[in-house]
This record gives structure tokens, C-alpha cells and sequence, in this order.
């Protein structure tokens, strides 16, 4: 990672701008899921800014909000005004955004991001805006550029989320990001999807000699990845370095991240808030929010990651990094603690619960994730359920079976992907586990193994002497002769029987 070099100290803002999982627009009933969709085929009068139309606020929309403000420790204001943010671009077609200025939801949070040790990010401001519509840049038939507009993505509802000058480099950026989309996928605000332009991202970043003085700030505009967030931030630290110790001078402007070039662009110099000529939308009136509601959405709000990823550390002896991975997304914590809800010792001398739980997790988090990803699926459309894959830990552990088998029953899952793997009840999920165990071809009868025996104790001559001479250990190298031959599917247990019969030890 680029940093500043000794004297120079980074300061770094993010203004990150999240869309909303509501059905419809912010002022209009058009339907808010638009990507993929033919341009200008969710529009109306209202998000097209046709003269004489007036905006209703999604209710909606003020409630994800809302959720959000609290999540952040943010101090939510009873009363706070739409404003219009005057500008003109091809792409909004009022020539103005509806925007919250003077008078936002929220002001003054906080939010904790993960690392050693852990750092607390002051909250700004969050507010709720109307997105713009879409640009869509062409080569027509003669080789000339030029610009078509899709007005699907204007109105859509978003939360600007504004942070004070507290990052001091791209990693801590970056944890910050990570974290705030994590949070805003438990509370169900947002998908945030940054494929599908659910989550964007302003960086306001200044390089200075000292730190009691601030240095010239640029913002870097509309990054819609994590890497580009990170690699922007790396350039513009060792750019406005590079200016200072040449005595240049660095520009109040706005810049674009050229991701080919690994570089900075100027794109025009930085606006003011006087240049919006902000001031109070008339065909809005002020949002007024019922303290009993606002309490009412706090007491609602769901575990967050942070607090789930130590109660899963404590509750269930995982690791620190085994937690922050089951963690990531609220889908897969569920699905771990589902499965790990069924994971009952089956016998006196059975592992306790956490080993059984360990198993679990290391089966869903290499094995199934594995398989997942590359199939590019998310948890939430895996073809085997928790209760499942509990199951198979637990006929695993009872019968001494190798861990190969897992791997192999997940495999023919993907292929056949049977609803049947998604049952919720245990005792059939059980019986389900226990049919597909005996269809992958675990060999545990004796006549099968025992010529299989022989010919290991042949090849093996030295172990079997070592073993009948009182070295114990020996009959590892034998077993593992076994396994060898049967690729794994040989019932362990088993063959660790079989082979002591026939070296005359029981």
C-alpha cells in the first residue's frame, strides 16, 4: 500500500451513496428495480420532471432511512426539509436534484470499523436524495460520438452517507466500506449491489505537512468498487506528495479515476454549496418523524456484524477469523447457526458441540462456499440446506467416515440440486443424508476391503512388523495404505479393525 511519505498525512472523507431496497421510486409509484431493464421504460411524468407534476414521499424509503440513522448512532432530527439542488446535466431532467441540505435526517453518528486496534469513524450527516438518470455513450454509424439518456435510474432513493476527515489511508477506507455495506445488507436498507450501482462512493481526500493544518482538498468522483476506492485513494496520496515536495501547487477540483490508467483525472473545479443555490423544495413539506416512531424502528433493528461475529466467538469457541468469514453477510450467519442448532453430540464419547460445530464450519465455509463461488451463486441459492449439512457432520462423526465424503455428497448435490437437500426438519434431513451417503459408495463390508488388507500388509511389510512389535503409530501408515487404494471411500473404522484383526491385535 501507498502512503504518504514521512512529513506528508493523508486526511480522508467518504461520501458514500447507498440505493434503497424499496419497490418504487422516492416520489413516484415507477418500480425502483431497473437494472437490466429497457431504458425509459420506468419513468413518469413525476421522475421525468414533466411540468405540473408533483412528488409524494415514499414512506418506505423514510423508514430504511431511518433504520440506517439509527445503525450509525446518528442523532435523527424530528423535522428535516427536501431541498433542490440546482445543476443542469443531460441526465436530470428537472435541472435540479431533491436533495436534503440545511435541514437532513440525521447528523453527528458514529461508526466502529474492525481491525487492531479497532477505530471509531465520526457520521457527518445522512440524508435522503433522489437519484439522477443515466448516461449512455455511443459510436453512431460514422464513426461520430454521441450521448443517449436513460431516465430509469432518476428518482430512485438513496441515502448519502457523509463521513468527517477521520481515515487516514486506503485500508482504513476500505474496512470502512466493508463494513458500512455489511451493515446496511443485516438491516435490509439495501442490497447494495455495486454491479447494479446500489453503492457508489466520493472520496474527499487533502495531503498536508502538518496536522494541525489541513491541506487543499480534491474529491475523487462516483467509484463503484471497493479496488477502485483503494487504488484511487493510493494514486491521490502519492500524486499530492509528489506536488508538495516539488513545491507545486495543488488545485480545490474534482477528479475522475481512470482504473486502465491507474491514475487521476481533473474533471472540473470543486463546486460550492452556494453554486447549488439550495433552498427549501414548496411542493415538499417538511418530514416530520413521531418520536414513538423512531423508537419504534431502534427496538426493531437486527444484530449487526460486529456484535454477531463476537457472540459467534463466544458462544461457539470459533476463531476470531472463522467468525468475521460466517459473518459477512446476514444470509450465511443464518445458515450457520441453523445448521450449528442441530449439531447435538450423538454419544457419550461423541466430540462435544463445538468440535461438531468446528466440523461444520469448515465443511460450509471450504467445502460449500467453495463450490458456491464457483458456481457464482450466493448462500441464499445453495441446493443443500443447513439442517442438511448438519446432518452429514453428525453420520460423519458416527460412523468414523472420512471427510472426503462430504465433499463428494456436495459435489453430486450441485449436480442434481434436489429440494429434497433443503429440508428444515432434522429427522429427515437425517434420513436424507443417510440415503445419499449410501449412494456415494462408502465401502464398508468386509469382503470388499479385506483382499485390500491383504495387499497392504504385503506392500507394507515393515509398518505390520513395527505394529506387532508395540509401536502403535505404525498402523496409521497402513490404514492410509487402505484409504490410498479405495480413493478415499473406504469406512475408516473399519479398515482400522479389519487390520488388526489380521495382525492378531483386537
Amino acid at each position: 500500500m501507498i502512503l504518504a511519505k514521512p512529513g506528508y498525512l493523508p486526511t480522508i472523507g467518504l461520501e458514500v451513496h447507498i440505493q434503497l431496497a424499496t419497490r418504487s421510486k422516492l416520489f413516484c409509484s415507477c418500480s425502483a428495480k431497473v437494472f437490466g431493464e429497457p431504458p425509459n421504460s420506468s419513468i413518469c411524468p413525476v421522475c421525468t420532471g414533466q411540468p405540473g407534476a408533483l412528488p409524494v414521499l415514499n414512506a418506505g424509503a423514510v423508514e430504511l432511512a431511518l433504520r440506517a440513522a439509527l445503525a450509525l448512532q446518528c442523532q435523527v432530527h424530528p423535522t428535516s426539509v427536501f431541498a433542490r439542488k440546482n445543476y443542469f446535466y443531460p441526465d436530470l431532467p428537472k435541472n435540479y436534484q431533491i436533495s436534503q441540505y440545511e435541514s437532513p435526517l440525521a447528523e453527528k453518528g458514529l461508526w466502529e470499523i474492525p481491525g487492531s486496534p479497532t477505530k471509531k469513524i465520526r457520521i457527518t450527516r445522512l440524508h435522503l436524495e433522489e437519484d439522477a438518470g443515466k448516461l449512455l455513450h455511443t459510436v453512431g454509424r460514422e464513426a461520430l460520438e454521441y450521448s443517449l439518456v436513460d431516465f430509469n435510474r432518476s428518482g430512485i432513493p438513496l441515502i448519502e452517507i457523509v463521513s468527517e476527515p477521520d481515515l487516514t489511508g486506503a485500508e482504513e477506507a476500505f474496512r470502512y466500506l466493508t463494513a458500512l455495506k455489511s451493515a446496511m445488507q443485516y438491516l435490509e436498507v439495501s442490497r447494495c449491489d455495486m454491479e447494479k450501482g446500489e453503492l457508489r462512493c466520493d472520496v474527499n481526500l487533502s495531503v498536508s505537512e502538518s496536522s494541525s493544518r489541513l491541506g487543499t482538498k480534491v474529491e475523487i468522483k462516483n467509484l463503484n468498487s471497493f479496488r477502485s476506492v483503494k487504488d484511487a485513494i493510493q494514486h491521490e496520496i502519492e500524486r499530492q506528495s509528489q506536488m508538495l515536495r516539488t513545491g507545486a501547487r495543488i488545485l480545490q477540483e474534482t477528479r475522475l479515476w481512470n482504473a486502465q490508467g491507474g491514475l487521476t483525472e481533473s474533471m472540473r473545479s470543486k463546486e460550492e454549496a452556494h453554486d447549488y443555490r439550495y433552498f427549501p423544495d414548496p411542493d415538499l413539506p417538511p418530514l416530520q418523524l413521531n418520536p414513538k416512531k423512531i423508537e419504534e424502528v431502534r427496538s426493531s433493528l437486527p444484530e449487526l456484524p460486529a456484535s454477531r461475529k463476537n457472540r459467534l466467538q463466544t458462544e461457539y469457541l470459533l476463531s476470531e477469523p472463522e467468525a468475521q468469514v460466517l459473518t459477512l453477510t446476514k444470509p450465511l450467519a443464518d445458515f450457520f447457526e441453523r445448521g450449528a442448532q442441530h449439531l447435538k453430540a450423538p454419544a457419550p464419547k461423541a466430540p462435544d458441540h463445538s468440535t461438531l460445530v468446528r466440523d461444520f464450519s469448515n465443511s460450509l465455509v471450504n467445502e460449500l462456499l467453495g463450490k458456491l463461488h464457483a458456481e457464482n451463486l450466493e448462500i441464499e441459492s445453495s441446493p443443500v440446506g443447513p439442517e442438511f449439512l448438519a446432518a452429514l457432520i453428525l453420520l460423519r462423526t458416527e460412523r468414523n467416515l472420512p471427510q472426503k465424503i462430504i465433499k463428494d455428497i456436495l459435489e453430486a448435490a450441485f449436480q442434481k440440486k434436489e429440494k429434497a437437500l433443503l429440508q428444515e426438519d432434522p429427522a429427515t434431513a437425517r434420513k436424507t443424508a443417510e440415503a445419499w451417503i449410501q449412494n456415494v459408495g462408502i465401502i464398508s463390508d468386509s469382503n470388499s476391503l479385506t483382499p485390500l488388507i491383504r495387499q497392504a500388509l504385503f506392500e507394507n511389510h515393515q509398518a505390520a512388523e513395527d505394529f506387532r512389535a508395540g509401536k502403535e503409530q505404525a498402523l496409521s501408515a497402513l490404514v492410509g495404505s487402505v484409504m490410498k487404494k479405495t480413493s478415499g471411500k473406504a469406512n475408516p473404522q473399519q479398515v482400522n479393525q479389519l487390520l488388526r484383526e489380521a495382525l492378531g491385535k483386537k
